[in-house]
Protein backbone atom coordinates (compact mmCIF):
# COMPACT_ATOMS: atom_id res chain seq x y z
CA UNK A 1 0.00 0.00 0.00
CA UNK A 2 2.98 2.58 0.70
CA UNK A 3 4.39 1.70 -2.48
CA UNK A 4 1.17 3.09 -4.20
CA UNK A 5 0.71 5.79 -2.37
CA UNK A 6 3.54 8.13 -4.39
CA UNK A 7 1.89 6.30 -8.24
CA UNK A 8 -1.76 7.21 -6.87
CA UNK A 9 -0.49 10.54 -5.72
CA UNK A 10 1.32 11.12 -8.89
CA UNK A 11 -1.85 10.24 -10.38
CA UNK A 12 -3.50 12.93 -8.76
CA UNK A 13 -1.09 15.85 -9.58
CA UNK A 14 -0.92 14.89 -13.20
CA UNK A 15 -4.80 14.51 -13.53
CA UNK A 16 -5.20 18.16 -11.84
CA UNK A 17 -2.44 19.41 -14.13
CA UNK A 18 -4.36 18.90 -16.89
CA UNK A 19 -7.49 19.92 -15.94
CA UNK A 20 -5.63 23.32 -15.16
CA UNK A 21 -4.56 22.83 -19.15
CA UNK A 22 -7.79 22.28 -20.10
CA UNK A 23 -8.97 25.09 -18.35
CA UNK A 24 -6.50 27.67 -19.50
CA UNK A 25 -6.72 26.48 -23.31
CA UNK A 26 -10.61 28.11 -23.31
CA UNK A 27 -10.53 31.14 -20.28
CA UNK A 28 -6.82 32.46 -21.83
CA UNK A 29 -7.97 32.81 -25.26
CA UNK A 30 -11.45 34.45 -24.52
CA UNK A 31 -9.80 37.24 -22.63
CA UNK A 32 -7.27 37.49 -25.17
CA UNK A 33 -9.97 38.31 -27.73
CA UNK A 34 -12.03 40.32 -25.49
CA UNK A 35 -9.06 42.64 -24.35
CA UNK A 36 -8.26 42.95 -28.21
CA UNK A 37 -12.11 43.44 -29.44
CA UNK A 38 -12.70 45.87 -26.15
CA UNK A 39 -16.07 47.73 -26.32
CA UNK A 40 -18.82 45.67 -24.75
CA UNK A 41 -17.85 42.10 -25.14
CA UNK A 42 -14.92 42.94 -22.86
CA UNK A 43 -16.98 44.64 -20.53
CA UNK A 44 -19.53 41.79 -20.54
CA UNK A 45 -16.21 39.30 -19.80
CA UNK A 46 -15.68 41.18 -17.08
CA UNK A 47 -18.50 41.70 -15.47
CA UNK A 48 -19.49 38.43 -15.53
CA UNK A 49 -16.54 37.33 -13.78
CA UNK A 50 -17.44 40.13 -11.08
CA UNK A 51 -20.84 38.61 -10.38
CA UNK A 52 -18.98 35.09 -10.38
CA UNK A 53 -17.03 36.52 -7.76
CA UNK A 54 -19.16 38.50 -5.52
CA UNK A 55 -21.45 35.41 -5.61
CA UNK A 56 -18.61 32.89 -4.29
CA UNK A 57 -17.51 35.75 -2.40
CA UNK A 58 -21.00 36.05 -0.49
CA UNK A 59 -21.42 32.09 -0.32
CA UNK A 60 -18.40 32.10 1.64
CA UNK A 61 -18.58 35.10 4.12
CA UNK A 62 -22.09 35.73 4.49
CA UNK A 63 -23.63 32.46 5.95
CA UNK A 64 -27.51 32.71 6.27
CA UNK A 65 -27.99 36.37 5.41
CA UNK A 66 -26.94 35.90 1.76
CA UNK A 67 -29.81 36.12 -0.05
CA UNK A 68 -30.24 39.69 1.02
CA UNK A 69 -26.59 40.71 0.91
CA UNK A 70 -26.15 39.35 -2.43
CA UNK A 71 -29.58 41.59 -3.95
CA UNK A 72 -27.91 44.83 -2.04
CA UNK A 73 -24.38 43.85 -3.63
CA UNK A 74 -25.49 42.71 -7.00
CA UNK A 75 -27.31 45.75 -7.02
CA UNK A 76 -24.59 48.41 -6.47
CA UNK A 77 -22.75 45.81 -9.01
CA UNK A 78 -24.77 46.15 -11.49
CA UNK A 79 -24.88 50.37 -11.15
CA UNK A 80 -20.88 50.67 -10.59
CA UNK A 81 -20.50 48.75 -13.89
CA UNK A 82 -22.60 50.85 -15.86
CA UNK A 83 -21.12 54.12 -14.57
CA UNK A 84 -17.89 52.89 -15.27
CA UNK A 85 -18.76 51.36 -19.27
CA UNK A 86 -20.25 54.73 -20.01
CA UNK A 87 -16.81 56.58 -18.43
CA UNK A 88 -17.76 57.77 -14.72
CA UNK A 89 -15.59 56.17 -12.65
CA UNK A 90 -15.56 57.50 -9.58
CA UNK A 91 -19.08 57.74 -9.03
CA UNK A 92 -18.68 53.68 -9.52
CA UNK A 93 -16.08 53.70 -7.20
CA UNK A 94 -18.69 55.66 -4.59
CA UNK A 95 -22.03 53.14 -5.95
CA UNK A 96 -19.73 50.37 -4.61
CA UNK A 97 -18.50 51.92 -1.30
CA UNK A 98 -22.15 52.58 -0.80
CA UNK A 99 -23.23 49.14 -1.51
CA UNK A 100 -20.49 47.35 0.96
CA UNK A 101 -22.23 49.90 3.73
CA UNK A 102 -25.69 48.48 2.26
CA UNK A 103 -24.67 44.73 2.23
CA UNK A 104 -23.05 45.46 5.41
CA UNK A 105 -26.71 46.87 7.26
CA UNK A 106 -28.02 43.22 6.29
CA UNK A 107 -25.61 40.72 7.74
CA UNK A 108 -24.88 40.15 11.66
CA UNK A 109 -22.67 42.33 13.06
CA UNK A 110 -19.69 39.77 13.16
CA UNK A 111 -19.67 39.55 9.50
CA UNK A 112 -20.33 42.85 8.50
CA UNK A 113 -16.44 43.59 7.54
CA UNK A 114 -16.22 40.50 5.36
CA UNK A 115 -19.15 40.95 3.71
CA UNK A 116 -18.92 44.40 3.13
CA UNK A 117 -15.81 43.15 1.77
CA UNK A 118 -17.06 41.33 -0.92
CA UNK A 119 -18.56 44.19 -2.77
CA UNK A 120 -15.87 46.51 -3.72
CA UNK A 121 -13.47 43.31 -4.41
CA UNK A 122 -16.17 41.67 -6.93
CA UNK A 123 -16.45 45.16 -8.14
CA UNK A 124 -12.43 45.99 -8.89
CA UNK A 125 -12.24 42.57 -10.79
CA UNK A 126 -13.72 44.35 -13.47
CA UNK A 127 -13.66 48.62 -13.11
CA UNK A 128 -9.72 48.04 -13.00
CA UNK A 129 -9.51 46.32 -16.50
CA UNK A 130 -12.30 48.65 -18.48
CA UNK A 131 -10.73 51.54 -16.93
CA UNK A 132 -7.69 50.34 -18.52
CA UNK A 133 -9.09 48.66 -21.45
CA UNK A 134 -10.81 52.35 -21.74
CA UNK A 135 -7.34 53.83 -23.13
CA UNK A 136 -8.08 53.99 -26.79
CA UNK A 137 -4.54 54.40 -27.79
CA UNK A 138 -2.60 52.17 -25.12
CA UNK A 139 -5.47 50.00 -23.48
CA UNK A 140 -4.78 46.93 -25.15
CA UNK A 141 -1.41 46.70 -24.58
CA UNK A 142 -1.53 47.13 -21.26
CA UNK A 143 -3.86 44.37 -20.77
CA UNK A 144 -1.68 42.02 -22.15
CA UNK A 145 1.32 43.55 -19.83
CA UNK A 146 -0.91 42.99 -17.25
CA UNK A 147 -1.70 39.43 -18.36
CA UNK A 148 1.88 38.83 -19.13
CA UNK A 149 2.87 39.55 -15.40
CA UNK A 150 -0.20 37.74 -13.41
CA UNK A 151 -0.04 34.84 -15.39
CA UNK A 152 3.79 34.49 -15.45
CA UNK A 153 4.01 34.63 -12.01
CA UNK A 154 1.59 31.88 -11.07
CA UNK A 155 2.47 29.11 -13.65
CA UNK A 156 6.12 29.66 -13.04
CA UNK A 157 5.57 30.01 -8.93
CA UNK A 158 3.45 27.25 -9.04
CA UNK A 159 5.84 25.01 -10.83
CA UNK A 160 9.22 26.14 -9.50
CA UNK A 161 7.73 26.05 -5.28
CA UNK A 162 7.10 22.13 -6.41
CA UNK A 163 10.19 21.33 -8.32
CA UNK A 164 12.28 23.30 -6.28
CA UNK A 165 10.58 23.40 -2.82
CA UNK A 166 12.28 24.47 0.23
CA UNK A 167 11.48 27.36 3.03
CA UNK A 168 7.60 28.29 3.01
CA UNK A 169 6.31 31.39 2.21
CA UNK A 170 3.82 31.71 4.89
CA UNK A 171 2.98 28.84 6.07
CA UNK A 172 -0.09 29.73 8.58
CA UNK A 173 -1.80 30.73 5.70
CA UNK A 174 -1.03 28.54 2.69
CA UNK A 175 1.40 25.97 3.51
CA UNK A 176 2.14 24.96 -0.06
CA UNK A 177 3.70 28.09 -1.02
CA UNK A 178 7.19 28.52 -1.08
CA UNK A 179 9.76 31.71 -0.99
CA UNK A 180 12.16 29.99 -3.90
CA UNK A 181 8.31 29.68 -6.04
CA UNK A 182 7.82 33.27 -5.00
CA UNK A 183 10.49 34.51 -6.21
CA UNK A 184 10.99 32.74 -9.37
CA UNK A 185 7.21 33.80 -10.38
CA UNK A 186 8.72 37.98 -9.44
CA UNK A 187 11.64 36.70 -11.78
CA UNK A 188 9.44 35.39 -15.03
CA UNK A 189 7.47 38.33 -14.48
CA UNK A 190 9.97 40.88 -14.94
CA UNK A 191 11.68 38.81 -18.04
CA UNK A 192 8.07 38.67 -19.77
CA UNK A 193 7.90 42.26 -18.89
CA UNK A 194 10.93 43.33 -20.15
CA UNK A 195 10.71 41.03 -22.94
CA UNK A 196 7.12 42.72 -23.63
CA UNK A 197 8.78 45.94 -23.80
CA UNK A 198 10.91 45.59 -26.51
CA UNK A 199 7.47 47.00 -28.93
CA UNK A 200 7.53 50.35 -28.93
CA UNK A 201 4.65 51.19 -26.74
CA UNK A 202 7.33 51.32 -23.64
CA UNK A 203 10.37 53.50 -22.73
CA UNK A 204 12.42 53.10 -20.18
CA UNK A 205 13.08 49.15 -19.93
CA UNK A 206 14.20 49.40 -15.82
CA UNK A 207 11.01 51.03 -14.93
CA UNK A 208 9.29 48.48 -16.89
CA UNK A 209 11.02 45.69 -15.21
CA UNK A 210 10.30 47.67 -11.65
CA UNK A 211 6.72 48.14 -12.46
CA UNK A 212 6.88 44.29 -12.90
CA UNK A 213 8.07 43.08 -9.34
CA UNK A 214 5.25 45.80 -7.95
CA UNK A 215 2.63 43.98 -9.79
CA UNK A 216 4.10 40.28 -9.40
CA UNK A 217 4.69 41.34 -5.89
CA UNK A 218 1.19 42.29 -5.68
CA UNK A 219 -0.11 39.76 -7.37
CA UNK A 220 1.34 36.88 -4.90
CA UNK A 221 -0.24 39.21 -2.37
CA UNK A 222 -3.99 38.45 -3.95
CA UNK A 223 -3.30 34.89 -3.90
CA UNK A 224 -2.32 34.92 -0.05
CA UNK A 225 -5.17 37.03 0.77
CA UNK A 226 -7.76 34.58 -0.81
CA UNK A 227 -6.01 32.09 0.77
CA UNK A 228 -6.34 33.74 4.08
CA UNK A 229 -10.04 34.07 3.68
CA UNK A 230 -10.72 30.30 2.34
CA UNK A 231 -8.65 29.20 5.66
CA UNK A 232 -10.80 31.71 7.81
CA UNK A 233 -14.03 30.07 6.67
CA UNK A 234 -12.99 26.76 6.22
CA UNK A 235 -12.88 25.98 2.88
CA UNK A 236 -10.45 24.31 0.38
CA UNK A 237 -11.90 26.50 -2.84
CA UNK A 238 -13.88 29.43 -2.91
CA UNK A 239 -16.03 27.07 -5.55
CA UNK A 240 -16.17 24.78 -8.23
CA UNK A 241 -17.03 26.19 -11.52
CA UNK A 242 -13.75 26.02 -12.94
CA UNK A 243 -12.15 22.31 -13.12
CA UNK A 244 -8.34 21.86 -11.90
CA UNK A 245 -9.00 25.70 -10.21
CA UNK A 246 -12.23 25.36 -7.99
CA UNK A 247 -13.53 28.97 -8.16
CA UNK A 248 -13.33 32.22 -10.14
CA UNK A 249 -11.94 33.66 -7.41
CA UNK A 250 -9.11 30.84 -7.07
CA UNK A 251 -8.45 31.87 -10.10
CA UNK A 252 -8.60 35.84 -10.05
CA UNK A 253 -7.64 36.51 -6.61
CA UNK A 254 -4.01 37.85 -7.85
CA UNK A 255 -5.18 39.60 -11.28
CA UNK A 256 -8.23 41.30 -9.02
CA UNK A 257 -5.15 42.72 -6.95
CA UNK A 258 -2.49 43.74 -9.72
CA UNK A 259 -4.98 45.41 -11.93
CA UNK A 260 -6.29 47.69 -8.64
CA UNK A 261 -2.15 48.75 -8.47
CA UNK A 262 -1.92 48.94 -12.23
CA UNK A 263 -5.00 50.96 -12.32
CA UNK A 264 -3.66 53.14 -9.48
CA UNK A 265 -0.16 53.58 -11.23
CA UNK A 266 -2.00 54.17 -14.56
CA UNK A 267 -4.16 57.26 -12.94
CA UNK A 268 -1.07 58.86 -10.87
CA UNK A 269 0.75 59.23 -13.85
CA UNK A 270 -1.90 59.17 -16.99
CA UNK A 271 -4.77 60.81 -15.18
CA UNK A 272 -8.57 59.35 -15.89
CA UNK A 273 -8.10 59.70 -20.20
CA UNK A 274 -4.91 57.93 -20.68
CA UNK A 275 -4.38 55.35 -17.14
CA UNK A 276 -3.13 52.71 -19.60
CA UNK A 277 -0.31 54.86 -21.27
CA UNK A 278 0.70 56.19 -17.68
CA UNK A 279 1.20 52.64 -16.73
CA UNK A 280 3.34 51.36 -19.77
CA UNK A 281 5.17 54.61 -20.91
CA UNK A 282 8.38 56.27 -18.09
Amino acid sequence: MGADQPARTFGLRGSEIALRICSAVVLVPLALVTAYVGGWPFAAFWSIAAFGVLWEWITLVAGPDRRAVLLAGGGALVLALTLVVINHPLAAVIVLAMGALAAAALTSAERRGWVAGGVPYAGAIAVAPIMLRADAQDGFKAMIFLFVIVWATDIVAYFAGRAIGGRKLVPRVSPKKTWSGAIAGTTAAVVGAVVLARTPAFTELFAIAVVAVVLSLSAQAGDLFESFLKRRFGAKDSGHLIPGHGGLMDRLDGFVVAGVVAVLIGLTRGGFETPARGLLVW
